[in-house]
């Protein structure tokens, strides 16, 4: 198996920072490469800023955050790193440049995994020409806190390669699941846009505002989804019959539910009207204020379910 001791991040934006976070908090080195002007003063004030919400985690026993080196290029990022968690710009042709650059120097049984979100693995492994180390590794925002990666490969995958991923998320704090089949936006995100989707239908037909849709996700469903997933909530909803009961006498219900579900599209319409609920119902907070209070959250939500959340 590789030595992860070392890694490295391509990217140091959002995604690419919270990842060098959590890196340095597990034990290990990291090198980073963003050509962006003033990225790595921005990526040592992000490590510093969330530092501490990682230690009142308890995510950092193994860990520093001077271990790091900031790079020139992505060649020398890469150089003897283990692991490679790239996070470039979401545009296939930016990643297929970074990966005709990097592949030439990797360490042989280095693994690389790309936080693309929109991207699937079969788009970015056209831009390789030996695929077998590279896989599906998305988080969710930010990935310092938010357990879940989604990780994959296929048949152009080593076979291993996918596990040695998994443990090695595992082994920084992660909560893997593994995508079986390639389709748009993977997993984790298609649940998200369905139930964006609908609450965006809401608004539209006038049902509610948004910041009463949003209000009835996280003081309803969205609190029960933290500790435990939709099926299996259900599954409790029908006492002892349990899922099968619960199916039996809801079916109608459900199905009538989802035969009335919208349609609505992304246009410049629904996008000016769901900007102008938000300021309303977040009444102009800055954005920076509402990022803290969300990391502020999460962080208790993560504190308290580690007490009772089964090993």
């Amino acid at each position: 198996m590789v030595d992860t001791s070392h890694t490295a991040c391509l990217g140091a934006g959002v995604i690419g920072a919270s990842w060098t976070a959590l890196f340095l908090a597990s034990g290990r080195s990291v090198a980073v490469y963003d050509p962006a002007e003033g990225a790595e003063h921005s990526l040592r004030a992000y490590v510093d800023t969330v530092w501490p919400t990682m230690e009142r985690l308890g995510l950092t026993a193994r860990g520093t955050p001077d271990a790091i080196r900031f790079c020139k290029t992505a060649v020398e990022t890469v150089e003897g790193a283990g692991f490679v968690q790239e996070n470039v710009p979401e545009r296939v042709e930016i990643k297929h440049a970074t990966f005709a650059e990097i592949e030439p120097v990797l360490c042989p049984d280095a693994i690389v995994a790309s936080s693309a979100s929109g991207l699937t693995l079969g788009q970015m492994q056209a831009g390789w020409q030996s695929p077998e180390r590279f896989v599906l590794g998305h988080p969710f925002n930010p990935p310092h806190l938010i357990p879940l990666v989604e990780v994959m490969g296929n048949d152009l995958t080593k076979p291993g390669t996918v596990s040695e991923a998994e443990a090695f998320y595992k082994d920084v704090g992660k909560i893997t699941i593994r995508v079986n089949k390639e389709v748009p936006g993977h997993v984790a995100n298609r649940l998200q846009a369905a139930v964006w989707r609908e609450a965006i239908h809401l608004v539209q037909e006038g049902v509610a505002s948004v910041g009463d849709v949003d209000k009835a996700m996280w003081a309803g469903p969205g609190l029960r989804w933290s500790t435990m997933g939709p099926t299996t909530l259900f599954g409790l909803g029908a006492g002892a019959g349990g899922l099968a009961a619960f199916c039996d006498h809801f079916a109608d219900t459900f199905n009538g539910w989802w035969d009335d579900l919208g349609q609505p599209r992304m246009d410049a319409q629904t996008a000016d009207m769901l900007t102008k609920g938000l300021h309303e119902a977040t009444k102009g907070t800055p954005l920076q204020d509402q990022a803290a209070q969300r990391d502020a959250m999460i962080e208790a939500v993560l504190t308290a379910l580690a007490k009772t959340r089964p090993s």
